[in-house]
């Protein structure tokens, strides 16, 4: 069989290739959105640390009230943040990894269509369940990290908190 016979030509040109690679297609877009919003997640990480930054520079300094409660504070804080930059990162990994997974498998369709036959039909199918798995794994993993985010949050709030009674109590003495 020669590449360009008639057979082939017609595989090549048939629109099952494309509507064939779509649920893939489909799949990709939505680890490149989990992708994107991960990425701001790890940017606000970023952003949040640097603040901490300043807050301890401040401290060294003498610059901030209650020194030591915002050390305990700020160590406790660093450390949860350090944690989910690590799940972000792990997650982001695993989706990188499912798109690819995702892409081969859409690679592998097409090429079927085109070149084999049901014989072969199961290894796209296999690529595409791994990419699954590797989706699964991310969204997880980005469960676990929104636990610690929440954590993160109310411990903010808390510390927020201490300083409004603080600064009630130094107000009525």
């Amino acid at each position: 069989m020669t590449l360009f016979d008639k057979e082939t030509l017609e595989a090549l040109s048939s629109s099952r290739i494309l509507t064939s690679m779509i649920t893939p297609a489909v799949l990709i877009s939505a680890c490149g959105t989990l992708i994107f919003s991960t990425s701001a997640r790890l940017g606000r990480i970023f952003d949040r640390v640097n603040v901490m930054k300043v807050e301890v520079e401040a401290v060294i300094t003498g610059k901030i009230s209650f020194p030591n409660e915002r050390m305990v504070f700020l160590q406790d804080q660093l450390a949860m943040a350090r944690k989910r930059a690590t799940l972000i990162q792990k997650a982001m990994a695993t989706l990188y990894s499912a798109t690819a997974l995702f892409v081969a498998s859409s690679l592998g369709i097409a090429a079927n269509v085109a070149f084999g036959g049901p014989e072969l039909a199961w290894i796209p199918t296999l690529i595409a369940l791994s990419g699954g798995v590797f989706l699964f794994v991310a969204s997880t993993l980005l469960l676990y990290e929104s636990r610690f985010n929440l954590k993160f949050v109310n411990r903010n709030i808390e510390f927020i908190e201490f300083l409004q009674a603080k600064a009630i109590e130094q107000n009525k003495l």
